[in-house]
């Protein structure tokens, strides 16, 4: 029960932090918290549950990891405004790509995990408040060997 309720509260206090982000931090944080509470929203629309947000390898990161039926999926977003000069699935380059490989390998030792897995990226083009809908682009089972 203690460790339930030590989750719970990780959970709140995360949620307050993302919050404050949003709120007061800087314009290009604003965006990929706006981005990253998009792609859960349409993630769970599509029936995925979500296990974990913003997980951390020393300075690596996951920006979500989630369950696809039987299948954990370690999710990348990129988030850009509308035509940038640099495509968000651009931005996920051979340093990033290096960067989520050792994060993944860090997090299935560590929850030992023994299913099935794959990289998803998710990209959003949009502007926080516009009353135009963001354009939302799901790309499944990204092949970590061609990326590099």
């Amino acid at each position: 029960m203690h460790n339930a309720m030590q989750a719970c509260h990780h959970l709140i206090d995360s949620g307050n932090k993302r919050k404050r982000l949003i709120d007061n931090g800087p314009i290009n944080m604003q965006t990929g918290i706006w981005g990253e509470n998009l792609a859960v929203a349409y993630l769970r629309e599509k029936g995925y549950i979500i296990l974990e947000r913003d997980w951390r390898s020393q300075h690596r990161d996951i920006d979500i990891i989630a369950k696809d039926k039987e299948c954990t999926v370690f999710v990348e977003i990129k988030t850009r405004h509308i035509n940038p000069l640099v495509a968000p699935i651009e931005a996920v380059d051979h340093k990033k790509i290096n960067n989520l490989c050792r994060a993944i390998n860090h997090y299935i030792q560590y929850k030992k995990l023994d299913t099935l897995w794959r990289l998803d990226i998710i990209t959003i083009e949009g502007n926080m408040g516009s009353t135009i809908k963001p354009e939302i682009t799901h790309i499944k089972d990204v092949s970590l060997s061609l990326m590099r």
